[in-house]
């Protein structure tokens, strides 16, 4: 599943009036793409303060829903941020993190999600509910329970980086050969 896929199975099942925080980058745009409404903020160039953006708003309107869309290289820029929600304990506050394993806005490197599993230093912040998704239909299923329960709540969704996919896609719409179709330059003195 890709982001842009996550995206539109969790943002129909979004109540109107939900203050919507986007973290920057890829994010960021994706989410205006797939659902810009007045009560859309996006965050613009402080990579990490999407979650704080969030806390402080909830606090601030504290009748208001606010629902922070977080990716795993900004959560771990500032990962004070989950103690600080879990000991404020918003109970309006829905905090998702599309986890791809990767910065894909600034070239694709690889972030330690893989190996510090974000959704359990959710757990052991002091969430009150911490889930995870790996598949469309796990999040079909999970978007409308999660966008009701009160928070802080937190969901972690798995989602694909294949910027080479992209990348082979456009080589073959401009008719130039794969990085595996060119001959190395060995081969082509040969």
């Amino acid at each position: 599943m890709t982001l842009t896929d996550a995206l539109a199975l969790l943002t129909p099942a979004i109540p109107d009036g939900t203050v919507c925080i986007h973290a920057n980058g890829h994010i960021g745009r994706a989410g205006c793409a797939a659902r810009d409404r007045d009560e859309c903020f996006y965050m613009i160039g402080s990579m990490g303060l999407a979650s704080s953006i969030g806390l402080g708003v909830a606090l601030a309107q504290p009748r208001r829903r606010v629902l922070v869309l977080d990716g795993d290289g900004n959560l771990l820029m500032n990962l004070g941020a989950l103690a600080t929600i879990a000991a404020a304990r918003p109970p309006n506050l829905l905090h998702v993190c599309f986890d791809n394993g990767a910065h894909a806005s600034t070239g694709g490197q690889p972030t330690v999600s893989d190996r510090v599993p974000l959704d359990e230093v959710a757990r052991a912040a002091g969430y009150r509910f911490v889930g995870r998704v790996e598949t469309r239909a796990a999040l079909a299923a999970e978007a409308p329970a999660f966008l009701a329960r009160e928070g802080p709540a937190f969901l972690l969704v798995r989602i694909a980086h294949a910027p080479e996919n992209m990348t082979a896609r456009v080589r073959r719409a401009l008719g130039v050969p794969s990085v595996s179709e060119v001959p190395s330059d060995s081969e082509g003195a040969r």
